[in-house]
């Protein structure tokens, strides 16, 4: 079909709910959810109504772009997939006509008609209905039947009281709508792993805040604008994010100047739990998300996150944690945010890089060496000092986005 066609001839979207089915009572609570992540998602399309039902989700587009409404709903998590469809009466020459109206666009040379009928008292069985739509395609056209790999496959869709005839199935982003799941605190860093944990953790249903260690002047303001960036991209996919920027110069530099060099990174990433902690607790948030991966260097050895975790009673996922470099990096350049991510700017995790960092530090040492100065107080002020941003996709996306947090 030519987009103008097609522009034409679309009145309805047909969302399917996916993975949602299998959650048996919760499913109205989660449906309902997705609902309200669809209308923040489509909020520049006033003209859009919305019909749910137990099993899909209906969107009228009264006359908006339906490939622009696509490009939106493919950033919903808890969507399968959908479809552009056409809302017609369940009459079957309704439904034979407008199949052929489809079929009379399409620069296809074979079709299938995959009929499903929910409403059992239709005088016709599905197999009837594909093979009366067929027939009719058949005498009008110079289209052919192939059952194993049509060009052109058209869906119809049943009802009581209306059938939505389809020529599309459109993948969704799957997994769970964000909210869910309940909130988790996320460290962002500049890299390419915490923005693509970020993302894995919306796919599970959790929204999410974000917290970044900043230790300016040795870390630039470019740094901090990257930050700021790969939180804008991965706001889409749950209306906004909001980012908590922590001052961490002074306790970086305490560290640095009471505890052995080999152990700096070590010591660093406890404190960094430590105020994940804080923050979290003040948010509402259950757990810790971060883009540690095992293995990938010296502080995400097994014996170092033994180490390090030990800090927090608190949950910590870790989405990425059995991923190789080359997995995160497709998700990364999937979701946008690899470009931004290898922008040469440095931050607090690689401006005192050790020479040699410990890989199997233990605990009893790392308290040893953090004995030596009053962490506590310097948690304090960098939670005092931190400053707070709510960050959205673009401009035109203000506070009156309804809030999942």
């Amino acid at each position: 079909m030519t987009f103008e066609q097609d522009k034409f001839i679309y009145d309805h979207i047909l969302v399917r709910f996916g993975e949602l089915s299998t959650k048996g009572k919760n499913k109205r609570d989660f449906i309902k959810r997705l609902l309200t992540n669809v209308k923040n998602a489509l909020r520049d399309y006033d003209k859009l109504t919305y019909e749910r039902t137990h099993d899909r989700l209906y969107i009228m587009l009264n006359g908006e772009d339906h490939e622009e409404v696509a490009k939106h709903l493919q950033q919903v998590f808890g969507i399968s997939s959908f479809s552009f469809a056409l809302k017609v009466d369940t009459d079957i020459e309704a439904i034979k006509q407008t199949s052929l109206k489809l079929a009379q666009q399409s620069d296809a040379k074979t079709f299938k008609i995959q009929a499903r009928r929910s409403f059992k008292q239709f005088p016709m069985i599905s197999d009837e209905i594909n093979r009366a739509v067929a027939g009719e395609i058949l005498r009008n056209t110079d289209l052919k039947v192939n059952v194993k790999q049509p060009d052109l496959l058209i869906q119809i869709e049943l009802h009581q009281y209306a059938t939505y005839i389809m020529t599309d199935k459109i993948k969704g982003n799957g997994g769970y709508p964000v909210g869910v799941g309940g909130k988790a605190l996320v460290m962002l860093s500049g890299g390419i792993d915490s923005p693509v944990a970020c993302y894995l953790a919306m796919k599970r249903g959790i929204s999410i805040e974000c917290i970044h260690y900043a230790s300016p002047p040795y870390t630039s303001q470019a740094a901090q604008d990257k930050v700021l960036e790969l939180a804008r991209i991965i706001a889409p996919y749950q209306g906004h994010i909001r980012l908590h920027i922590v001052p961490f110069t002074d306790l970086q530099l305490a560290i640095y100047q009471n505890c052995d060099e080999s152990y700096a990174i070590t010591i660093m990433r406890r404190m960094m739990y430590r105020l994940a902690q804080k923050v979290a607790e003040k948010q509402g948030c259950l757990a810790i998300v971060n883009g540690e991966s095992i293995g990938q260097v010296a502080s995400q050895t097994l014996e170092s996150m033994q180490t390090i975790n030990c800090v927090t009673d608190m949950p910590v996922i870790r989405p990425v944690a059995c991923l190789d470099k080359l997995e995160i990096i497709d998700i990364s350049k999937k979701i946008g945010t690899y470009d931004v991510s290898i922008q040469p700017f440095e931050d607090c995790c690689t401006i005192f890089t050790p020479k040699n960092p410990v890989t199997k530090p233990t605990r009893k040492r790392a308290e040893r060496l953090e004995s030596r100065f009053d962490f506590e107080k310097l948690l304090d002020e960098c939670i005092e000092n931190m400053e707070s941003i709510n960050i959205y996709p673009k401009k035109s996306i203000t506070e009156d986005v309804e809030d999942i947090f």
